[in-house]
């Protein structure tokens, strides 16, 4: 964003330089495109920062469980319901096996999605055989996001360190029937 900038009021001298010195009038035909040009990458870049979204990524066969010790597809609604009040957009990964934890069946990213009315981009079922910590940890780093789980990665630490970086997972869990989060 600061680039942007500095093109614009460099360009923008240029075009006043072009229009009050008259040895320099033929400047306009560089400095009035550049100035355009730089105008835009700049609005183009503060769009881009406006719609920038905090992502967390859910640990979603971990987060099911939190109330109760149960498989329930309410507590991952309630704790979406409360990232979103946070001003957080989630990505909810599961494994393989949570349709079955869930409903006695194989449930696939859709079923999923459309359960927890999320877009089908925002859910993920690992395949059968794959473990989920890598990809929900992957996830997170490519995404700049903290991860929501009670898991706290140890085989994985290795390979991202980032798991022991204060505030990287998110806890929580349920106090009195009441939902909690460990969140700023």
């Amino acid at each position: 964003m600061v680039a942007p900038l500095i093109l614009l009021l460099v360009s923008l001298a240029g075009v006043a330089a072009a229009l009050t010195l008259p040895q320099f009038s033929d400047l306009i035909l560089l400095a009035g495109p550049a100035a355009f040009a730089s105008l835009l990458l700049l609005l183009l870049a503060y769009r881009a920062l406006l719609g920038r979204k905090t992502w967390v990524v859910i640990d979603g066969s971990n987060v099911m469980h939190w109330k109760d010790r149960t498989a329930d597809i309410g507590t991952l609604r309630e704790v979406l319901v409360s990232l979103g009040e946070q001003g957080l957009h989630p990505k909810v990964i599961f494994d393989a096996n949570a349709g079955y934890k869930l409903a006695g069946r194989y449930q696939h990213d859709q079923t999923f999605s459309r359960q927890l009315g999320l877009t089908r981009g925002q859910v993920k079922v690992v395949p059968k055989g794959t473990p989920a910590d890598p990809l929900i940890l992957a996830a997170a780093r490519d995404l700049g996001a903290r991860v929501v789980t009670n898991d706290r990665y140890r085989d994985w630490a290795e390979t991202y360190p980032e798991v022991a970086k204060p505030g990287h997972l998110i806890r929580g869990g349920y106090r009195n029937g009441e939902l909690w989060l460990d969140l700023p």
